[in-house]
């Protein structure tokens, strides 16, 4: 099984932008599916974008279409979420969350992203 770790969140000012990151201990190449949920506080934790290995495809929940970017470095072990033009409603704990070929999963600790002026 592999361990994940996420980085990059912080404080950010609504328009502005965030690069999360997701470190992978393992084999990366073991993981077919990759995802990045987030939840806010009170609320249910929400998948946010997935990106497939095999066949070839990225996958965005609507409040996020044509923000966030979602990409993968094999090389480097890692996923990746671009959020550019942020709004308050972003703000949320946000979790990487793999899923290997033998359907083990696992999930990161989260890392805070909060959007605010």
């Amino acid at each position: 099984q592999v361990q994940l770790v996420e980085s990059g969140g912080g404080l950010v000012q609504p328009g502005g932008s965030l690069r999360l990151s997701c470190t992978v201990s393992g084999n990366i190449f073991s993981i077919n599916v990759m995802r990045w949920y987030r939840q806010a506080p009170g609320k249910e934790r929400d998948l946010v974008a997935t990106i497939t290995r095999m066949p070839s495809s990225t996958e965005y929940a609507d409040s996020v279409k044509g923000r966030f970017t979602i990409s993968r470095d094999n090389a480097k072990s890692a996923m990746y979420l671009q959020m550019n033009s942020l709004k308050p409603e972003d703000t949320a704990v946000y979790y990487c969350n793999t899923r290997t070929w033998a359907a083990e999963e696992s999930w990161g600790q989260g890392t805070q992203v909060t959007v605010s002026s």
